[in-house]
């Protein structure tokens, strides 16, 4: 993996025809958008960033100065919900969303209530010493999940294969493990008690799109505890 960029170095030249997607290679939000990329077959150039030392170019070619950013035709676009969008009218080979616009408009709302899983989470890993009940609190954020789950009947939340939405939570399940690596068992995901989650897991970890990015929860924890320590190491083998 190319080394992730930091101040005072140079940005890459621009490939002609092509879009080109900033991104930090742990990020979550990055994440989502890679997903839709691979999903699409979308050709673009991908420029990693050093968030703790992000290129002075890069700040003024993305103006949230945040990741995932993505340039098109020397415009800017970022956010990654906003960009997962763009791409998905733009590009339809294999539509993420539902057809339905009503399905549409649910399936939204389901991921914005995600949101919650996203600050639950958060919170648990970057505690010095979590507790029990910020476990629990995670734990009953995804029961909700579980239920809607269970509530649609399908294998995945998109239907029979993997749709937006399924993609745009799936980040934070590929690092779910690492709560039991770094602090230990007693943060194991409950198998038992989140069965229609346990199960759509499975069925993702299988999905291609997946696999081509994912990574293995020992190099996520590894990640993770560098940026616990207040020196996030960016350049991890992966």
């Amino acid at each position: 993996m190319p080394e992730h960029l930091a101040q005072g170095s140079a940005e890459p030249p621009l490939s002609p025809g092509k879009m080109r997607l900033y991104g930090m290679r742990f990020c979550p939000y990055d994440h989502r958008v890679h997903l839709v990329m691979i999903a699409k077959s979308i050709p673009h150039d991908d420029v990693w960033i050093n968030l703790n030392s992000k290129p002075e170019w890069y700040l003024k070619r993305i103006p949230s100065t945040k990741v995932p950013g993505l340039l098109v035709d020397g415009q800017a676009l970022y956010e990654s919900l906003i960009i997962a969008d763009y791409l998905d009218e733009k590009y339809p080979q294999r539509p993420l969303h539902s057809k339905n616009p009503l399905q549409k408009a649910k399936d939204r709302i389901v991921l914005e209530n995600f949101g919650k899983v996203t600050v639950a989470f958060f919170r648990l890993m970057r505690s010095p010493s979590p507790s029990a009940a910020e476990f629990e609190s995670l734990l009953s954020e995804l029961l909700i999940f579980d239920t809607e789950l269970a509530d649609r009947k399908t294998k995945f939340f998109g239907g029979e294969e993997p749709g937006m939405l399924d993609y745009m939570i799936w980040p934070w399940f590929e690092r779910l493990p690492t709560s039991e690596l770094i602090f230990g068992e007693q943060f194991r995901f409950p198998e038992e008690k989140l069965k229609s989650l346990t199960s759509w897991i499975a069925l993702m970890k299988e999905d291609k799109v997946v696999k081509e990015y994912y990574l293995q929860p020992e190099v996520y924890a590894k990640y993770t505890q560098s940026y616990k320590a207040g020196s996030p190491d960016y350049n991890i083998p992966v």
